[in-house]
């Protein structure tokens, strides 16, 4: 955004004005007698402002699971909300938090390594053996963005999503397993034979 605005600058400062219409266009450079017009942009931020304010983003994610008797896990719903500045491209930030929750859940009730205890070699060493959550065991999403512009933010106002997704997941799905079961578990996977 600061690169454009130089640039716009830089052309005006050139001819006279910026061009209205595309048919102005084709002849800007015979108009500035330059074969090319380049405009460069810094977008640090200030350092006071850098050591004033956080400029992470945050959110708060909310999970409905299902325990039947034998203590088998089942996502059925995920409901987030977040804070990552202006919204620059809400499909892309939407599949980014869809991305890293499943991966969280992932984490949570599928994902561990089975060491040999007599070799130390991994024993669940390929995606045969070594399980992840799938289209099958996604649960329904509902996901939100506050959409406020960081006013702390070079130009656009943004921040980045990141991981961002995965961060409250596993602790989601371990709380609402201690509500509906009433064990509290501390050690990932969430498994049926904890629940013992």
């Amino acid at each position: 955004m600061g690169a454009c605005r130089e640039l716009k600058k830089k052309v005006a400062d050139l001819v006279g004005s910026w061009p209205n219409d595309s048919t102005q266009l084709t002849n800007l450079f015979a108009r500035s007698a330059q074969e090319q017009i380049q405009a460069e942009f810094n977008a640090e931020p200030n350092k006071e402002e850098r050591e004033k304010f956080s400029f992470f983003s945050y959110g708060a994610l909310f999970v409905e699971v299902h325990v039947d008797l034998l203590g088998q896990v089942r996502m059925k719903r995920a409901v987030g909300v977040y804070d990552v500045g202006r919204m620059i491209n809400p499909r892309l930030a939407r599949s980014q938090i869809v991305g890293g929750m499943l991966f969280g859940f992932s984490m949570a009730l599928m994902e561990g390594t089975v060491p040999d205890e007599t070799t130390g070699r991994i024993v669940n060493a390929n995606l045969a053996d070594y399980h992840v959550v799938v289209h099958a065991d996604s649960p329904e999403f509902d996901i939100d963005f506050i959409n406020e512009p960081d006013p702390h933010m070079p130009d656009l106002g943004a921040r980045g999503i990141g991981e961002i997704g995965i961060v409250g997941a596993p602790a989601a799905i371990a709380n609402a397993f201690f509500h509906a079961t009433g064990k509290r578990l501390r050690d990932l996977p969430i498994t049926p034979d904890k629940l013992i």
